[in-house]
């Protein structure tokens, strides 16, 4: 498999690592991604392991602020099987904002921020199996935002990870399934600044 790969909604190249059991790209842009079984990444805060066999297809974005978002449809199976939208910095520091599936049963938005060892946290919760994810950049500090139609956003976190140089990009997991497979569409990417983190914008 060619490590490389280009989206046409994206400016910049992007790059498998490790790559997905099998992936594609659509005339219409959108992204199709196959994780394997056993698939994460996370790293215990508890010292119970570190998980960094996820297929993640990043790269580096312009510099400056941006916005990235994309609609995401995952084929809930196992407990933590995700269609993800990542910041990558290294092994040991990167953020996930998740679609996933909880262990009850339920569709839940879900970010996940590594500096280190991983903190997570559970945003809300909502029927289906599509949502949309938006990751924007203001200067040093990265905020997740989730969306039920892409035009009304949720604030879910504001962080930042120690690092000005970053890629970005999507991730599929499925943690204890035997695999999992996520859709990424209606992919945008601005070269703009979000206004604020909390009025829906």
């Amino acid at each position: 498999m060619d490590a490389s790969t280009s989206l046409p909604a994206l400016p910049f190249p992007l790059r498998w690592d490790p790559p997905p059991v099998r992936f594609e790209v659509a005339d219409t842009g959108s992204l199709q991604v196959r994780s394997g079984a056993r698939t994460d990444l996370f790293v215990d805060p508890g010292g119970e392991g570190v998980f960094l066999n996820a297929p993640r297809l990043v790269g580096m974005p312009p510099a400056g602020d941006f916005q990235l978002s994309a609609r995401v449809s995952v084929d809930f199976a196992s407990t933590f099987d995700a269609g993800v939208l990542l910041v990558w910095a290294d092994d040991a520091r990167w953020a996930k904002l998740c679609f996933e599936f909880s262990p009850a049963g339920e569709p839940t938005v879900v970010s996940v921020v590594t500096r280190r060892t991983s903190d997570d946290a559970n945003a809300f919760t909502l029927t289906g199996s599509t949502v949309w994810l938006r990751i924007s950049r203001l200067s040093r500090a990265y905020a997740f935002h989730a969306s039920t139609d892409g035009r009304s956003w949720t604030f879910v976190r504001h962080f930042e990870i120690g690092s000005d140089s970053a890629r970005i990009g999507f991730e599929s997991q499925s943690p204890k399934g035997t695999g999992c497979t996520a859709v990424f569409d209606e992919i945008r990417f601005a070269t703009a600044r979000l206004g604020d983190l909390r009025d829906g914008s």
